[in-house]
């Protein structure tokens, strides 16, 4: 049997990994546990140490290391900016919350057991770090932007980076090398490090997805390419490669947003490959065999596992008390910062090297890696679910069975439009998203109609890389706005997306008889769109609103749909109103996020304000008041062809919300 294994075949090899990414989640996931945890116990059961099946070769270090990195990087990449922002204070809070209690009580813990003070400070500093090991599982959930794990993702940079600080001077003085220079290097170093990435990585990035335009491929391997580049040049800064791989999540967070194909990409391959890996990796490291050799081992063990689920239990604990959060919210804080991973087992090898530790504390390390590799995902699933379940018991104002349909004319570029229904498609939609073309009647249509439903296909393949469900529709018709409005009607959809042709002046097509046609069936809301450049790489997002629009009763609808685009596209919001509107606005608004507001004694000089703020690159987003509503003026239309004329440079979206009609006049008019 020793002949047999370890398995060499590589090909055999991945067929076994493969085997066991496919059927962990599954096993487990009939006894409602996290499928991570299936595969931590199969790499310690199939590892080195175990049945030695598989080797822990560079193959898993390789993949796993990069499965760490990927975590970090993920985790980065969906932070929510606005709501990072909006919790500063809780994200410092809890970063030096569940940094100083481990790294303190650890500290006393290694002194009682006869470390020296170097030591000791060294053992703390593997109790003060974490890994976001189970951020998969909130994601999942849909929780990734709830207030605690955005707090809980905040404090991992915190924590992370002052525990391999600890470790980059501890060892430094363990080899003698600590210098009155050493201080000032490392400072300049790392805060030139940081700057780097969070500077021009962003502008490199923009730079290169406009060059390459649509070419997923090159997009997604530039991507993985700054990821790896940011990390590799970590040591230059004194700093580890989870901090350059969660700085590049954070300098790319705005440019790629949440819900595009480039996004679903990365994390499909990310809990496809690497992270499994990486959980495989990890579990092969346990020896059981060490513990039975001496009863020092145990102690240590036990000591470490206690002393790192207390101090962060403490930690969360007390986010809960000042911070106001609920049990499931700091039951979720704690899962996702009691992991342990990278950095410990960076301190661990760097102190067994330099001879602080022993194998007692190594395989102690280890021990603690798998305890709280098993506890994490097991209390961000349990907690996580309550969070999620209550979440949907007390929903924000959304449209229910939101249905968005996409009319594209036959020159216009697709993926702009396709794009905004991507982003603006609410969370847990169930309805496709509706890729139509209407084709004029004449002699000969047959070539039209086979031209249209060749780019309705790719419009299809398109939403489908995102992994958003489409259908095409191709529609015969005398006229396009009467095309569009019979397949809103069969489709019943809830919002209809529309641009212009480049054939027709912005007034006609905007504001002129199209649009009051459209404009005509009240049942669903209408959004105009002019893009002169991509939207992610704007930053800011200016509303209009109208004099009475907060009075309506779509505004709550034009509400969400613009928080949900500021947020997906990470902009700030700034509010643009007459004077006496910013009261009733801020009430009718409900708390949402608003980073400014810019006031005129009159709705009709904003444009001119706007000018002088040069909005170029930017969204502007106009309230549409039909016809008849309470916010109604005669002047509106015109007031909208001038901002569409004076900022030329300026992207436009137009949402003319539904209006809510009474039952009974709209069954008398379906009868007449």
């Amino acid at each position: 049997m020793s002949e047999l294994f370890p398995i060499a075949n590589p090909v055999v090899v991945f067929a076994i990994v493969a085997s066991l990414i496919l059927i962990c989640p599954i096993l487990l996931a009939r006894y409602r546990l996290p499928g991570m945890l299936g595969l931590l116990f199969a790499g310690a059961l199939l590892g080195p140490n175990a049945l030695n099946v598989l080797a822990r070769d560079q193959s898993f270090v390789l993949f796993g290391t990069v499965g760490l990195l990927y975590i970090m990087f993920i985790a980065a990449l969906e932070i929510d900016m606005q709501q990072l922002k909006r919790s500063k204070s809780h994200t410092l809070l809890f970063g030096l919350f569940t940094f100083a209690i481990p790294q303190a009580t650890g500290t006393a813990v290694g002194l009682l057991l006869g470390f020296d003070w170097l030591a000791a400070i060294l053992l703390a500093s593997m109790f003060a770090s974490h890994t976001l090991l189970a951020y998969p599982i909130a994601s999942r959930l849909g929780i990734s932007r709830n207030p605690a794990v955005t707090t809980a993702v905040g404090g991992t940079i915190i924590t992370d980076t002052l525990a391999l600080l600890v470790l980059a001077v501890i060892a430094t003085m363990a080899k003698g090398e600590l210098s009155e220079h050493y201080w000032l290097q490392l400072g300049i170093s790392l805060s030139l490090y940081i700057l780097l990435i969070l500077v021009l990585l962003p502008r490199l990035a923009r730079w290169f997805f406009r060059s390459v335009g649509g070419d997923g491929v090159a997009e997604f391997v530039f991507v993985l390419a700054t990821v790896f580049i940011c990390a590799s040049f970590s040591h230059l800064a004194g700093a580890e490669p989870i901090i350059g791989a969660f700085l590049a999540g954070l300098a790319l967070n705005r440019i790629i947003p949440h819900n595009s194909t480039l996004m679903n990409r990365l994390q499909f391959t990310g809990e496809a490959i690497f992270i499994p890996f990486f959980l495989l990796s990890v579990g092969m490291l346990l020896d059981v065999g060490i513990f039975f050799a001496s009863l020092r081992a145990w102690v240590i063990a036990f000591a470490m596992v206690a002393t790192v689920i207390l101090t962060k239990w403490a930690a969360a604990e007390l986010c809960r008390l000042f911070l106001g959060y609920s049990k499931p919210q700091a039951r979720v804080v704690f899962g996702l910062s009691v992991a342990q991973a990278a950095a410990t087992l960076a301190a661990t090898m760097v102190g067994y090297e330099i001879g602080l530790f022993d194998e007692a504390v190594v395989n102690g390390a280890i021990l603690m890696i798998l305890v709280t590799c098993f506890l994490a995902p097991w209390l961000v699933d349990r907690y996580g679910r309550k969070i999620a379940l209550s979440s949907q018991q007390q929903p924000e104002e959304s449209l229910a069975e939101q249905r968005i349909m996409v009319a594209l004319a036959p020159q216009q570029q697709m993926e702009p439009f396709l794009q905004l229904a991507k982003w603006l498609r609410a969370p847990g939609a169930r309805q496709p998203v509706y890729a139509m073309t209407v084709v004029e009647e004449q002699r000969d249509h047959s070539l039209p109609l086979q031209q249209a439903a060749s780019r309705l296909e790719q419009a299809v393949s398109y939403l489908a890389a995102a992994n958003i469900p489409a259908q095409a529709k191709t529609r015969l018709d005398l006229n396009i706005s009467d095309g569009i409005l019979r397949s809103r009607r069969e489709l019943n959809a809830t919002e209809v997306i529309v641009g212009w042709s480049e054939h027709s002046s912005t007034a006609e097509l905007l504001f002129g008889s199209m649009l009051s046609r459209l404009l005509a069936d009240p049942g669903y809301t209408l959004l105009v769109k002019r893009q002169l450049s991509p939207l992610q790489h704007g930053q800011r997002l200016f509303w209009l609103i109208p004099p009475n629009a907060e009075k309506e009763a779509g505004f709550a609808e034009a509400r969400e749909l613009v928080q949900r685009l500021a947020q997906q596209l990470s902009l700030t919001v700034q509010l643009c109103c007459q004077d006496n509107q910013v009261a009733a606005i801020k009430a009718a608004l409900n708390k949402a996020n608003i980073s400014g507001y810019i006031t005129a004694p009159q709705y009709q000089l904003l444009p001119d304000q706007l000018h002088k703020l040069a909005p170029t690159g930017d969204l502007l987003v106009l309230y549409g008041v039909r016809q008849g509503g309470l916010a109604w003026d005669a002047d509106l239309p015109r007031l909208q062809q001038r901002l569409s004329q004076a900022l030329p440079h300026t992207n436009l979206l137009v949402i003319y919300p539904a209006e809510r009609q009474d039952p009974i006049v709209t069954a008398t008019v379906a009868i007449a």
